[in-house]
């Protein structure tokens, strides 16, 4: 008989490893993943009921809204209150973050940063999506109502990070500093089961993730970069390949898995890069580093940058070490 783990038997078994904490977080983690069941299930229903396309409304990024991206929104925030666990949470959809006014929340140790649905312009097209979250120990006063303080924390300060990838299977990774583990969601049972232990990123790869529409309008250091992977694909035995998914999450798990590079550079118009430092970079720089591989913003690590506010921006190049210190030179040569 095979042994199957869950993901709750897992994070029980690793409650060892937060001498500080006394379950908080591990059933922090557990109502993160619930609610990940219940966004997993619209998903992969989204063709048979109305959950597809537009709700009409534009979110603080300028972002039309998806009809799941207020699904997964709602569903995440809903989960994390009644969880007690959470005194508040930040997400990509809200202006503001949201603090929970129950007096059982105002006690829990923990804020959530989150993107309920990365990628979420790939649903109508039946494309991976995922979900990333970032957890960390507030600084505020327990019994207080949460502040601006417990969001703005650099990223070395995470108590833990994940995301779930909605895709042919449904995958839960994360990590609470202690390594990288992925989780597979068996639909039989309805349970995340351990499937990828002790996840490790190759030092070196042969995937490039970017998106070269906007070529001309990148750094020349990044398209240096760009050309160097070009080069070093023809006549090649094992060519360089450029692959890019538009969603964050599946990109960045293929290549922790096989090794690569994602990168999303600042733009012409767009000095600080898209993607945003608190909810999507930081928690994935932690993962990345955690599985062996690198995380920086061309010139700084990505979890030694202070965030000046919610929805700060970064530049971000992450994956494989070599391909990213590789990157960083030539962007070094360009200051």
């Amino acid at each position: 008989m095979i042994s199957v783990q869950t993901l709750d038997e897992f994070i029980i078994r690793r409650q060892t490893d937060f001498p500080y904490a006394t379950g908080e977080l591990s059933r922090l983690l557990r109502n993160i993943a619930l609610a990940s069941k219940i966004v997993n299930r619209e998903v992969n229903k989204a063709g048979l009921v109305d959950v597809l396309g537009i709700t009409g409304y534009t979110n603080v990024q300028g972002e039309e809204v998806k009809k799941l991206d207020l699904l997964a929104n709602k569903t995440f925030i809903a989960s994390l209150e009644l969880g007690g666990q959470c005194c508040g949470v930040a997400s990509e959809e809200n202006e503001e973050f949201v603090a929970f006014e129950a007096e059982s929340s105002k006690q829990g140790k923990y804020i959530v940063a989150i993107d309920p649905l990365d990628g979420s312009s790939n649903i109508d097209v039946n494309v991976s999506v995922g979900t990333i979250f970032s957890i960390y120990r507030r600084v505020s006063p327990l019994g207080e109502t949460c502040t601006s303080e417990d969001f703005l924390q650099k990223g070395i300060e995470q108590a833990g990070a994940g995301y779930v990838i909605y895709g042919s299977s449904t995958m839960l990774v994360y990590t609470t500093g202690h390594g990288v583990n992925g989780f597979t969601l068996d639909p039989s049972i309805g349970e995340f089961c351990l499937s990828h232990p002790d996840m490790t990123t190759p030092k070196d790869g042969k995937t490039y993730s970017v998106n070269t529409g906007n070529f001309y309008n990148f750094p020349k250091g990044v398209k240096d970069y760009i050309s160097y992977c070009k080069e070093l694909g023809k006549g090649s035995d094992s060519p360089y390949s450029a692959r890019y998914i538009g969603s964050m999450v599946a990109d960045i798990h293929r290549n922790l898995l096989t090794g690569g590079i994602y990168i999303y550079p600042s733009l012409d118009g767009y000095p600080d890069g898209k993607l945003r430092l608190v909810y999507e970079c930081n928690p994935m720089a932690f993962i990345i580093e955690q599985a062996g591989g690198t995380a920086t913003d061309g010139f700084r690590r990505i979890l030694d940058i202070a965030p000046q506010e919610l929805h700060q921006r970064t530049p971000i190049f992450i994956g494989s070490s070599e391909m990213v210190l590789k990157a960083q030179e030539l962007l070094d040569k360009n200051k």
